[in-house]
């Protein structure tokens, strides 16, 4: 490979970032509504293109859940579409007074946001995340690298050229979405390297890849680590609502970061609510491994391990855990917990409050499905992932949070003194 190739097309985005961060905020929309359109134009040849793609994976022996994440089809294919003009009616993120004052010497004082700069985006089979990455960049002035798997790249290439067209079409500069079109490991390797051009990387995948990435630049990197999520269910939980909760949470869409991994179980409450539990799971064709507590009240599931605790299974298995109390379901989510997204089942206010202070996740449900943590449900249109870091941003990761600020000072001659 020529590594001249990634160098250049970092030094096009850096020079595009400039030019977008002056845009305004009706090109920037009239841009997603064109790349919207650009993207229709050509469903059909990227459905094709994608069938071809999952054919060979499935030759290849790629994992069901691979599979499942790399196919596109009618429906995925217009939610993509939704989600690019849904990210154009959000609020402008750039340009905004976050706050200000006039000191006593008259000096006029306020932040602002402003764009982070060139965004390089590394995953893995999801041809949604291309038009995701591509919306939210564009809406907040920031330029995009985009690095999609080997099992993708002719899809995400179609995807990515009729964007790169209804941008360019709208008025924004050519080089504002890039793609990196070599399937070869050694361009992320250059692309690690463009700590001058690149402001922050935004790894999408298995744990590997992003530990991967964290530890091979030194750019920033917004990290979207395991989605070891949890469920508490109370002593005073509604028994109805509860299994309702849990069911979703961990069964609308099994293999996605926000599904439940460990359910907790109130010990006050769990010789009913168990039973209940395990009829709705076996209907849904879950395999439930238990705590010895657990174990005594369902009989001949799994003995829960030390090491179930701290999987993320992405698979039809559910840990259960009694716990004596909301300390102790709080301390073991704290313990075991990745920081993405875990709720409470109560009644109780001073419960729910407890809960929500004390546990330390980007996201914390109270009586809703861990399966509404994400861009959509919080209003964010399209979002690029879910951060479980705590700088510079955590959670579904925005428009809003691909800014930061910059301090600017009104003066009429100030001098220090």
């Amino acid at each position: 490979m020529n590594t001249c190739t990634v160098e250049t097309i970092a030094r096009q985005s850096r020079f595009a970032a400039r030019q977008l961060a002056l845009t305004s905020e009706a090109l920037r929309n009239l841009a997603l509504s064109k790349m919207a359109d650009a993207l229709e134009a050509v469903k059909y040849q990227v459905l094709e293109i994608n069938a071809q793609e999952v054919m060979k994976a499935r030759q290849d022996g790629q994992s069901d859940a691979l599979i499942k994440r790399l196919t596109l089809d009618d429906n995925v294919f217009q939610y993509m579409l939704s989600r690019l003009r849904k990210v154009a009616q959000q609020p402008d993120p750039l340009n905004r007074v976050l706050a200000g004052h006039t000191n006593p010497a008259g000096l006029q004082v306020y932040k602002k946001s402003v764009p982070l700069g060139v965004i390089g985006i590394i995953y893995e089979s999801r041809p949604n995340v291309t038009t995701d990455a591509a919306g939210v960049c564009i809406k907040s002035g920031n330029a995009v690298i985009l690095r999609g798997g080997s099992e993708a790249l002719q899809t995400n290439t179609l995807l990515t050229d009729a964007m790169i067209a209804g941008a360019v079409n709208a008025g924004l500069p050519q080089h504002a979405i890039q793609i990196i079109r070599t399937p070869c490991h050694e361009a992320v390797s250059e692309l690690l390297k463009m700590d001058a051009y690149v402001d922050v990387l935004i790894p999408r995948g298995g744990k590997e890849l992003i530990k991967r990435i964290a530890e091979g630049t030194r750019i920033p990197v917004i990290k979207h680590y395991d989605g070891l999520c949890h469920l508490y269910i109370a002593e005073d939980a509604d028994p109805v609502q509860a299994v309702e909760l849990a069911i979703n949470s961990k069964c609308q869409s099994i293999q996605v970061c926000n599904a439940l991994e460990t359910l907790l179980v109130d010990k006050k409450c769990a010789e009913y609510m168990l039973p209940l539990l395990r009829t709705a799971f076996d209907a849904n064709t879950i395999e439930l491994r238990g705590c010895e507590e657990t174990q005594k009240l369902l009989k001949s599931i799994s003995l829960a391990t030390e090491e179930d605790w701290h999987t993320e299974y992405l698979a039809p298995i559910l840990s259960i855990k009694i716990v004596n109390g909301i300390e102790e379901a709080i301390e073991h989510i704290n313990n075991y917990g990745s920081g993405h997204t875990d709720g409470i089942v109560t009644q109780s206010l001073n419960k729910a409050q407890t809960f929500e202070q004390q546990v330390d996740s980007a996201s914390v449900m109270i009586n809703a499905s861990t399966r509404l943590s994400g861009g959509g449900d919080y209003g964010l249109g399209s979002v690029i992932g879910i951060s479980t870091d705590k700088l510079h941003t955590r959670g579904p990761v925005g428009p809003d949070e691909l800014t930061t600020y910059k301090w600017v000072a009104y003066g009429k001659g100030h001098l220090r003194r």
